[in-house]
């Protein structure tokens, strides 16, 4: 089974589509699905030890736990590194289930047949 790359672009400048993708991830990572959420520009923060803590939207669960269950489902985040280094993000900020990653992880999971989702 392929696994399920979904794209999360935003973070609290915008707390709905920072949310959904995750939201859409962890329906995938419990049904026992393999799901990535691979974060670019400032969806990177949400990476970040206490950044989700304060992104809400009404009508979804807030980010901190969407993101709790999603790693406790077995999910895995990637933050792209040419989007950390710029804004100073290290291995030691990222919270449990998350891991900085390179290009290179990335090509190599579309060569081995992921599924690419973007959500919001």
């Amino acid at each position: 089974m392929p696994t399920m790359l979904i794209n999360c672009t935003h973070g609290a400048e915008d707390a709905e589509r920072a949310i959904l993708p995750f939201v859409v991830a962890n329906v995938a990572a419990s049904a026992d699905q393999d799901a990535i959420v691979f974060l670019t520009v400032e969806g990177e923060r949400l990476a970040t030890k206490g950044y989700a803590d304060g992104v809400c939207k009404e009508g979804f669960q807030p980010a901190k736990d969407v993101i709790q269950s999603f790693v406790s489902n077995g999910g895995t985040i990637w933050a792209c590194a040419a989007c950390t280094n710029p804004r100073g993000i290290t291995e030691a900020d990222l919270i449990e289930g998350a891991k900085i990653v390179t290009a290179v992880n990335l090509v190599e999971c579309l060569a081995a047949g992921a599924t690419t989702i973007n959500v919001g």
